[in-house]
C-alpha cells in the first residue's frame, strides 16, 4: 500500500512510523506530512530516510492509506476529501468517533465493524486501553455497570505535554524554582490534576464522557452505566486505570485471570506477594495492556470485580491501534 502519515512530526505521528516498521506493514511507499513549520525535517522510516512534506489535499490522492494524527478540526476539513478520492483513512482524532456511519474500532473487540468503510475512527486512548480488557470479561460474565478512575500520563497532551513535564521538573529540581505551566492548567510536576479537557454540564469532563460514549459504541452496549474520573499525573507515558465492574453472572478473581490470560492484547501481571502488578514503568513501550490487582469487589458480592490496567497511551492508545486497523483493512 502507498501510505501517508499526516501529523508525522508529533508524538503519535512518530509512533505511527515506528509501529509500521516494527510490524513490517507492507508498503510500496511511505510519505510523511506535517505543517509548513516542520516541512523539510528528515525522519528515519522503514523505507529509509524521508523528508516531511507540507500537507496538501492534492498529495493525498496518491495514497491508498492515510493515517491521521492531527486535530479534530483538521480531520473534519480534509478527511472527507481523502475518502472521496478513494483513500482509506484511519483518524486518531475525536472528529468522527460518534458518527453513526463511521466505525469506531478496537480490533481485538469489534474488528467486524470495519466492514467496507473507507473512514475508520480510532478511539480515545483511555477507552482503547479499557475496552481491550472489558470485552473478554463481558463475554464471559456479562457486564452490568463500570466505574473507572484513570491516571493519565503527560503524553496524553502530546509531545508538548511531555516536554513541559520534563522542563518544569528540571526547573524545580535543578534550578530550585517553582514549576510553571502552559500546556496544562496547573503545574504538573509533583502534582496531580483532576481535570482533563473541559467540564460538561453534568459535572464530568469531556475526557471522562469520551470513555462513556466510546466504550458503549465499541462494545455495542448503548445503555451501559459507566462512570469515569480522569486525572493527569506526572508520568511521561502510559495511562493507568483502576476499574470496578458489576457483572451479570457470578465472577471470581481466578476465573477472571484465566479469561484475561487468553485475551488478545492483554498481559496478566498479577502476583502482589512478589510485587508484580501493572505499572507505567513496565508497560512503557509494550503493545499489550497490563492487567493485575484482580480481586473480588465486596460491594457487589459474587458479581463484583476490581482490577488495575496500564497501557501505553502512544501505542495501544493511539498508533498501534491505528496500524492494527490498517492491517485489517489490508486483509479485507
Amino acid at each position: 500500500m502507498r501510505v501517508g502519515v499526516i501529523g508525522a512530526s508529533g508524538a503519535v505521528g512518530r509512533e505511527l512510523v515506528d509501529v509500521l516498521g516494527r510490524r513490517v506493514f507492507p508498503m510500496t511507499s511511505l510519505r510523511l506530512f506535517a505543517s509548513a513549520r516542520s516541512a523539510g525535517t528528515k525522519i528515519k522510516t522503514p523505507l529509509g530516510e524521508a523528508e516531511i512534506e507540507p500537507f496538501s489535499d492534492a498529495a493525498m490522492r496518491d495514497l491508498d492509506l492515510a493515517l491521521l494524527a492531527v486535530s479534530g478540526d483538521f480531520a473534519k476539513a480534509h478527511a472527507p476529501a481523502m475518502v472521496a478520492a478513494g483513500v482509506h483513512v484511519v483518524d486518531n482524532s475525536s472528529a468522527f468517533r460518534l458518527q453513526d456511519d463511521v466505525p469506531l474500532v478496537v480490533p481485538e473487540v469489534n474488528a467486524g465493524a470495519i466492514g467496507g468503510a473507507k473512514l475508520i475512527a480510532n478511539p480515545n486512548c483511555t477507552t482503547a486501553i479499557l475496552v481491550v480488557a472489558l470485552e473478554p470479561l463481558r463475554q464471559a460474565f456479562g457486564l452490568k455497570r463500570v466505574i473507572v478512575s484513570t491516571y493519565q500520563a503527560a503524553s496524553g497532551a502530546g509531545a508538548e505535554g511531555m516536554t513541559e513535564l520534563e522542563r518544569e521538573t528540571r526547573r524545580v529540581l535543578v534550578d530550585g524554582a517553582k514549576a510553571g505551566h502552559e500546556v496544562f492548567r496547573y503545574p504538573l510536576p509533583f502534582n496531580v490534576i483532576p481535570q482533563i479537557d473541559s467540564f460538561q454540564p453534568n459535572g464530568y469532563t469531556r475526557e471522562e464522557m469520551k470513555v462513556v460514549w466510546e466504550s458503549r459504541k465499541i462494545m455495542g452496549m448503548p445503555d451501559l452505566p459507566i462512570s469515569c474520573t480522569a486525572v493527569r499525573i506526572p508520568t511521561f507515558r502510559v495511562h493507568a486505570e483502576a476499574v470496578t465492574i458489576e457483572t451479570e453472572r457470578p465472577v471470581t478473581p481466578e476465573a477472571a485471570r484465566e479469561v484475561l490470560r487468553k485475551a488478545a492484547g492483554v498481559k496478566v501481571v498479577d502476583d502482589p506477594e512478589a510485587g508484580l502488578y501493572p505499572m507505567p514503568l513496565t508497560a512503557t513501550g509494550q503493545d499489550d495492556v497490563e492487567a493485575g490487582r484482580i480481586r473480588a469487589n465486596p460491594v457487589f458480592g459474587d458479581r463484583g470485580l476490581d482490577f488495575f490496567l496500564c497501557g501505553d497511551q502512544l501505542l495501544k492508545g493511539a498508533a498501534l491501534n491505528a496500524v492494527q486497523i490498517a492491517e485489517r483493512l489490508r486483509a479485507a
